[in-house]
């Protein structure tokens, strides 16, 4: 396949920009209005004529859709920023000289920023709710799909956390070993983290049984379940690694695997909202999509030299957005015409 077939959909049905500084993450906003993309020069991009926003003194570490609109990041000079729709940086909260390595929020107007050991929550209003301690520096957070838990990965596992307790005493995950980020299931029955090891550690919450997900040659720092949560597709292979998470698996089945062959690294995975089809990008900056149910393969955008490093789709599954290690972004969008 040539590079103009694999554009064809970025050329056709996108837009794209050289940011000139490494996309760490992007977003959404949840009206599915605008993406964000959040680089490593402490700038955010709007895709409304890829207007730049000031945002941190430093580099961006972390961006998540705000609850109504505009956007929620975290730098390394200390503090967790809002972002609107009109390119207004607001200051939510300041942690002096810790880095805001994760954000996370949710519809609910919770907001989350892990800080050093600690979990700071804060509503809609940009009030401190609270902050959770942990036993180690942590790596990742994610809400439940019903704003009422949150999960952090740590050191030796991960704790998980009812945000409206009186009392605030997390249930402790624990697996020996470094856990580098963590998601839970869609249904809120299974809590997943990625590992310092190439491997993946999940938990079964009903009763606790643990589930290893090895076999990668590389680490996995991407990873999500789909919309129904059936599958749990990752990077860390040189193809889209999905766990089965049904019919008793993953323990004792298979994972499938899709896109492979070139012997490039998969570096990150983003499921569809609403189908049970993977975005994939690669490290040397392919950008697909695929159908789980069929195989079906369909190129976005053409590799470029430098690794995907930021991926997702808008809430309704219309626009999918990307970013590389060496600032090229592009947006495309996937309505039927």
């Amino acid at each position: 396949m040539s590079a103009t077939e694999a554009d064809f959909l970025l050329e056709s049905r996108g837009s794209a920009s050289e940011l000139g500084a490494w996309v760490i993450g992007l977003a959404f906003s949840r009206d599915s209005a605008l993406a964000a993309f959040a680089l490593g020069d402490g700038t955010v991009r709007l895709s409304a004529a890829w207007a730049s926003v000031a945002a941190h003194d430093g580099a961006c570490l972390a961006i998540a859709p705000d609850a109504k609109d505009g956007f929620v990041t975290g730098g390394d000079d200390g503090r967790m920023v809002r972002v609107a729709p009109d390119g207004t940086a607001t200051e939510l909260a300041r942690y002096g000289s810790r880095w805001v390595e994760q954000v996370a929020t949710h519809d609910s107007g919770l907001r989350a920023a892990a800080v050093g050991k600690a979990v700071h929550l804060l509503d809609g209003k940009g009030a401190a709710l609270k902050s959770l301690a942990h036993p180690s520096s942590v790596t990742g957070i994610a809400f439940d799909a019903k704003g009422k838990r949150i999960a952090a990965s740590h050191y030796n596992g991960a704790s998980l956390w009812f945000v409206a307790a009186k009392e605030d005493k997390p249930r402790l995950l624990e697996w020996k070993g470094s856990h580098t980020g963590v998601v839970i299931s869609p249904d809120g029955t299974h809590v997943v983290t990625s590992m310092q090891e190439n491997t993946l550690h999940g938990w079964r919450l009903a009763d606790g049984q643990h589930m290893r997900m090895a076999g990668y040659p590389s680490k996995t720092k991407s990873l999500g379940f789909t919309a129904k949560g059936r599958w749990l597709a990752t990077a860390g292979a040189d193809c889209i690694v999905l766990w089965p998470f049904f019919g008793g698996g993953p323990m004792g089945k298979a994972p499938t695997e899709l896109a492979g062959g070139d012997g490039v690294l998969c570096t990150m995975v983003a499921c569809h909202p609403t189908q049970e089809v993977v975005a994939a990008g690669f490290g040397d900056g392919l950008v697909l999509i695929a159908d789980i149910g069929s195989g079906r393969v369909v190129p976005v955008a053409a590799p470029r030299g430098s690794a995907v490093s930021a991926l997702g789709w808008n809430d309704v599954g219309s626009h999918l957005a990307f970013g590389t290690e060496a600032g090229f972004a592009g947006i495309v969008d996937l309505t039927r015409r």
